[in-house]
């Protein structure tokens, strides 16, 4: 089978990886990849959010199957585009993925649907003024939020009034966020503890993967700016069996049925970000792929065939899939460059990766690296590297990973060091 995953980051390594354990030995492409990728997959070039470019590469290639990592590809109707073209893919139609491309729409959706989260009104980029006077009348803390995609940076909590009317004048008059800021949601800030559930459909048929929670703050004590992600663990242990129905009952059934009744059938990863509250769980966000950086954690710990899975799931065929609860723990911590989630250099050696290649329940995923051409592997991103470790318990495998963090340097690097801190303490 040929598979082509588009996409050039952590996750994509990751996806790239899962489908590399798979015995059934596809011919795996990527585009367009990173230096960790080309071990596993052979690059292609194609403007991977142009459905015209990805649709001409998958018949160059003859791929049977594409698996498509980052959300703005499935926005721009690339999974549409490849299935009028009769080419199965793992991914939402642009109608479904409206869940991510709009919180406006997400939101209105919810309402419709009875689905629980939290307090909230959307306002149109250019009315500032009715914005305004909307948030002067909320609470403090509040949660401002760009509409469309931001790379996971578009959503501000603000703990004090002056700074939440800043926040509200960079979106909506200085658009710092550019399109993204067409629409505005201003929300509830909501009390309680963040985790992240993956569900697996094929638009009839679903699977859950293991609880996940990630660590958005860059610093230590979820301090400092937002990110797209600073390290994750699965499983997490704030989601209960009994949590686990209720987001079940209450939002992955009528988030299915809902969309299937509006005529924007769900199929592919669904991305469930939750906080648990004093009433339950409520919805803090849906995105329509695989987080990152908890892909790193979750593919890894998934014992099933990743090529079984992703054909099924393209095939509408996922009820032949049952996984098994997961027997190991993992844990990755993100190695950055110096200065992000703001401006940083690039282009720095990266060191000790060979000491920690063959190193059992480890694996190094890239994200943003490159191959210079003296062929050394140098940095060329914000978030570097993802080390993740597995074990029998999350101590060992969040151990693991630090452990080889230790081994690895590059300039300017940074990374958190309270990974699973959550967990740990409860």
């Amino acid at each position: 089978m040929n598979i082509l995953v588009l996409g050039g980051g952590g996750r994509e390594h990751a996806l790239v990886w899962g489908l590399a354990q798979s015995s059934d030995r596809p011919n795996v492409y990527i585009a367009p990849g990173n230096a960790g990728t080309e071990h596993l997959a052979q690059r292609i070039d194609c403007d991977i959010v142009n459905p015209i470019s990805v649709v001409r590469a998958a018949r160059r290639y003859d791929i049977d199957l594409v698996v498509i990592g980052p959300e703005i590809p499935l926005v721009a109707g690339v999974a549409d585009a490849l299935r009028e073209s009769g080419i199965a893919v793992v991914g939402p139609s642009k109608a479904a993925a409206q869940l991510e491309g709009s919180k406006a729409f997400s939101k209105a959706f919810m309402q419709r649907h009875g689905i629980p989260t939290a307090s909230h009104a959307t306002f149109s980029g250019e009315d500032f003024l009715g914005a305004k006077a909307y948030l002067d009348d909320q609470p403090i803390p509040i949660v401002i939020k760009a509409s469309g995609l931001a790379a996971g940076k578009g959503a501000v909590v603000c703990h004090e009034r002056a700074d939440a009317e800043a926040t509200l004048r960079e979106m909506m008059i200085d658009r710092h966020f550019g399109a993204a800021t067409d629409e505005v949601v201003i929300e509830a800030f909501m009390e309680g503890e963040e985790v992240s559930v993956f569900v697996l459909t094929d638009g009839d048929s679903y699977q859950l993967l293991a609880p996940a929670q990630d660590h958005k703050a860059a610093l230590d004590g979820d301090l400092g700016p937002n990110t797209g992600g600073m390290g994750a663990y699965a499983p997490a242990p704030v989601l209960t069996p009994a949590l686990r129905d209720r987001v079940i009952s209450e939002i992955i059934e009528p988030v299915l049925e809902g969309m299937a009744r509006e005529n924007a059938p769900y199929q592919g990863i669904l991305y469930v970000g939750l906080m648990i509250t004093a009433e339950g769980p409520k919805v803090v966000e849906f995105n329509c792929r695989f987080g990152d950086p908890e892909a790193q954690v979750l593919i890894p710990l998934v014992a099933g065939n990743w090529v079984e899975i992703f054909h099924d799931m393209a095939q509408g065929k996922l009820h032949r899939i049952r996984l098994a609860p997961p027997s190991l723990h993992a844990a990755t911590v993100v190695m950055a460059s110096g200065g992000y989630p703001g401006s940083y250099e690039k282009g720095f050696p990266i060191s000790g990766l060979n000491k920690v290649h063959d190193v059992h329940d480890l694996v190094v995923f890239h994200a943003g690296t490159k191959r210079a051409e003296d062929g050394t592997i140098v940095t060329a991103g914000g978030r570097v590297l993802s080390v993740t470790g597995m074990g029998s318990t999350l101590r060992g495998a969040i151990d693991k990973a630090y452990e080889a963090v230790a081994e690895i340097s590059f300039r300017d690097a940074y990374f958190r060091t309270d990974i699973g801190h959550r967990a740990l303490t409860s």
